[in-house]
């Protein structure tokens, strides 16, 4: 009876934890993290996988949630810890922020928002595909206006540098993060 009872307790335990918003909003912001040293160090603005778990983010958790993981994943850049992906010029903590990746950054939780809020309006594949499109292309855009203004003043030089460069990656992440959140959501449409 009590080895029953002891497995009860351990099921209601692991349901509780996985229905936690506060557990998958820290799971993303580390899988985050985890992403960013998956890099190609090129100058100014290194290839990552970030941006596609921003994008799984924003579709799992919804929009405020998603939002949530990319401000903890700031946060713990801010802090010093090395959850940013590595550059060549090896700055780190709030330095990421004012530096040439500083931009796409701190587009991260608008982009998750912008996914989560637009496939809590539809989960149609199409729909997904557009709302991740969407969220790239916005991080895609703060990120060449910074680093137009702060570093290149030069918005064709900052285009090929910052957003040209970028764009079969994109079509790349988009693509692997729908298969990825379809393949999940079919037995987990929604996280907590």
């Amino acid at each position: 009876m009590k080895a029953n009872s002891r497995s009860l307790n351990l099921s209601a335990l692991l349901n509780a934890v996985k229905e936690s918003e506060l557990l998958w909003v820290i799971l993303f912001s580390i899988l985050t993290a985890i992403s960013a040293q998956v890099s190609i160090p090129v100058k100014p603005v290194p290839f990552t996988l970030q941006t596609m778990i921003v994008l799984l983010a924003g579709a799992f958790l919804g929009s405020k949630n998603g939002a949530y993981s990319q401000v903890l994943y700031i946060f713990l850049g801010i802090i010093g810890l090395p959850v940013f992906a590595q550059t060549a010029d090896g700055t780190m903590g709030f330095a990421r922020l004012i530096g040439p990746t500083g931009g796409y950054l701190l587009a991260f939780p608008l982009a998750a928002f912008l996914v989560g809020y637009l496939t809590e309006k539809s989960q149609k594949y199409l729909f997904v595909i557009i709302s991740m499109f969407a969220a790239e292309i916005v991080i895609i855009f703060i990120g060449t206006l910074y680093l137009n203004a702060a570093f290149i003043h030069n918005f064709i030089d900052a285009f090929k540098a910052g957003a040209a460069i970028f764009t079969v990656w994109m079509v790349i992440k988009v693509f692997v993060a729908a298969t990825i959140y379809f393949s999940i959501s079919k037995k987990q449409p929604r996280l907590p």
